[in-house]
């Protein structure tokens, strides 16, 4: 239904509002230094949430406003004249200078059934005209009646038509009745979930529980994975041993590896130390669009936070395999992979730890694999023996 394309589908995704900051930081000289620390990390796309533009919704800390009705302000999808006095053109300019793509969120009026459809695309091809920006996250979403859900299709196909398909939605479904696994597929992804530090619903090991159940019937690079940062909140957590401080940030990066990578926080509130990460994101991006050409599915065990758990994607005759070992005592396990039984496979290491290796496939096609810490993980590309050879 939608061809992912690397230029267009493929993305590492910082969002500044799991910070919980929410509109009061927003503004050029924020979206600058941002789009300045998401270059360091090696991001690829910098979102501005809501805040950017001068209508007030009712999750703004500043003012509270309506997603209804918005086209009784016709200047509601302007950038805000106060918080950006030159447009969004020099955030424009400093992310293609950095090679950052810039992004925005936006929330369809949602009165009758999305009766102003048509305005609300409109301002969507515009932004893209006069910016060229085509990656917008769509929240807010109510679908109560059939009329509803036509109204936003056409909102949808019309914005595609006037950007000749350039456009990408990240459809939140992260509340109400919205879109999700089963409906407008082929417009964008899908922006699965709020987690925050703040209210310590942020763990680990419960994103990559919600990412490995799904990616059995999902497409898991159909999907917005988030990582937090972990060094906020860190007392909030007390000593739970699952808390997000208790892994490493790398390790957190690699949950999200067989999605759309979402960093969802404030880069100037990391730590020096978090932006060591780099290195691993942007070797990541260069097998990124090959990983997810693969089909991905789970193996080993449900994540719990002691688990052997992971993703295999496979292509024909080769593809990836990603290990987690969890909070656990067991440095080696057999694991259960896609793989038919008795066929050598060689393994080599792209990212984590772990070794290079060959192994005959054993019943179910179990592979043996070891980490030697705790809350470790390790990314291989692996090969079966008298296939073509790896590009």
């Amino acid at each position: 239904m939608r061809k992912l394309l690397p230029g267009r589908d493929e993305m590492v995704m910082m969002n500044t509002w799991g910070d919980r900051s929410q509109d009061s930081k927003v503004n050029e000289k924020f979206s600058l230094l941002e789009v300045e620390k998401a270059a360091q990390l090696g991001i690829t796309h910098f979102q501005i949430d809501d805040g950017w533009q001068q209508g007030k919704s009712p999750n703004s800390a500043l003012a509270k406003g309506s997603f209804e009705n918005i086209w009784s302000n016709p200047d509601y999808w302007t950038p805000d004249p106060l918080k950006y006095p030159n447009g969004l053109r020099p955030i424009v300019d400093k992310g293609k200078k950095l090679g950052v793509e810039i992004c925005l969120w936006f929330n369809p009026s949602v009165q009758n059934d999305y009766a102003d459809w048509e305005k609300d695309a409109q301002a969507l091809i515009t932004l893209y005209k006069t910016y060229g920006i085509r990656t917008f996250k769509i929240d807010g979403l109510a679908i109560p009646t059939k009329q509803a859900e036509i109204n936003l299709r056409k909102l949808f196909d019309h914005v595609l038509e006037g950007s000749n398909n350039n456009v990408v939605f990240n459809l939140d479904a992260t509340a109400g009745r919205r879109s999700g696994y089963h409906t407008f597929n082929e417009y964008g992804n899908i922006f699965l979930e709020n987690r925050y530090t703040d209210w310590q619903n942020y763990y680990p090991y419960w994103t990559l529980r919600n990412l490995w159940l799904l990616s059995k019937y999902v497409p898991a690079e159909k999907l917005q994975i988030e990582f937090l940062n972990k060094w906020r909140n860190v007392n909030k957590y007390g000593k739970d041993v699952f808390a997000p401080a208790n892994y490493s940030f790398e390790y957190l990066f690699a949950i999200t590896m067989a999605a759309q990578p979402l960093a969802w926080f404030e880069g100037t509130g990391l730590p020096a130390e978090a932006f060591g990460l780099a290195k691993v994101i942007n070797t990541y991006r260069k097998i990124q669009h090959d990983f997810h050409k693969g089909t991905i599915l789970p193996i080993g065990d449900e994540p719990s936070g002691r688990s052997w758990t992971g993703f295999q994607s496979i292509h024909k005759g080769q593809g990836y395999l990603l290990v987690f070992r969890e909070k656990t005592l067991k440095q080696q396990t057999s694991i259960k992979t896609w793989l038919p039984q008795k066929i050598k496979v060689k393994l080599t290491k792209i990212l984590g730890n772990g070794n290079n290796m060959e192994q005959v496939t054993g019943p179910d096609g179990i592979l043996t694999v070891q980490l030697p810490r705790e809350n470790d993980y390790v990314l291989y590309q692996y090969k079966i023996a008298g296939s073509d050879k790896l590009k």
